[in-house]
């Protein structure tokens, strides 16, 4: 019995021996560390994009009709300038820009500033009108009509974000929220008429009126070049494919508080570099 754990001891200390003799990736006792990928930096980039564009037209020339009926009677008695004139519409196109920002990161959590441009076009208009009739003033039947027609063209719109990331390798998904900058031309028109009949029965009618008439007017606002504005909100990812080369995909959800409500939502590939 001796003998036997006398020999099983020597076995098992040649076998150590050898076993310390051998390579790591043979032994399988260390694992190759995974490499880091730096995000560090300034970057820049170029991008293409899809997206729709959905416009609200329902309550854009309200203000004007507004400023048109001050001080008309029946404005003040009915309140036809907030009556609904327009609607919704939606229109998609496509677009192309650059980026350009810097990542700050600490182990795997990265945290950056950027601002994102897109030259596109989304254009869409609306029009409408609505009449109704009123026994107003006393004994007179009064038709009020207004119309209201629209058009918003956005040529150019971007962000000014801050994103926050974890790497995952060399990948980098990642999300965003900030403020939406564009460019647009709006042009409104608004218009009513109204006329008016004398139905009663005293003779003559209200000295101030007349026993029929009718009187219209039309205002217009046109602003090229304006300046829009509003936040913006979404989810990226990108992936080192070699070097500091990277490429990324991205979704993007903008909102601009304008005289026509104005969202858009576009998907967007893109290429960069990391200095």
């Amino acid at each position: 019995m001796r003998r036997f754990l006398l020999v099983a001891a020597m076995v098992a200390t040649a076998t150590a021996t050898q076993a310390a003799d051998m390579p790591d990736f043979l032994r399988g006792s260390i694992t190759a560390p995974v490499a880091r990928t730096n995000w560090q930096g300034v970057y820049i980039g170029g991008q293409a994009s899809y997206g729709a564009a959905d416009m609200d037209f329902t309550n854009s020339g309200q203000d004007l009709l507004k400023k048109l009926l001050n001080n008309i009677d029946i404005q003040d008695k009915f309140d036809i300038s907030s009556w609904p004139l327009q609607s919704k519409t939606s229109t998609q196109n496509s677009g192309f820009g650059g980026f350009f920002g810097y990542n700050a990161q600490w182990t795997d959590v990265v945290v950056g500033v950027e601002l994102n441009y897109i030259h596109g076009k989304f254009f869409n208009s609306s029009m409408g009108s609505q009449s109704r009739t009123f026994m107003f003033p006393t004994d007179y039947q009064t038709s009020a009509t207004i119309k209201s027609d629209s058009s918003m063209l956005i040529r150019d719109y971007g962000s000014l974000r801050v994103r926050g990331g974890y790497a995952l390798g060399c990948f980098l998904p990642y999300l965003f929220g900030g403020v939406a900058l564009g460019q647009a031309d709006i042009n409104r028109t608004a218009s009513y008429d109204i006329k008016y009949k004398y139905v009663g029965t005293q003779i003559p009618p209200l000295p101030d009126l007349p026993s029929i008439g009718s009187f219209t007017d039309k205002i217009s606002d046109n602003a090229n070049a304006h300046f829009i504005y509003g936040y913006s909100g979404g989810l990226g990812i990108d992936m080192m494919i070699f070097a500091n080369l990277f490429l990324r995909a991205e979704w993007e959800y903008m909102r601009f508080t304008a005289p026509v409500d104005t969202t858009i939502n576009t998907v967007r590939a893109g290429i960069g570099y990391k200095f």
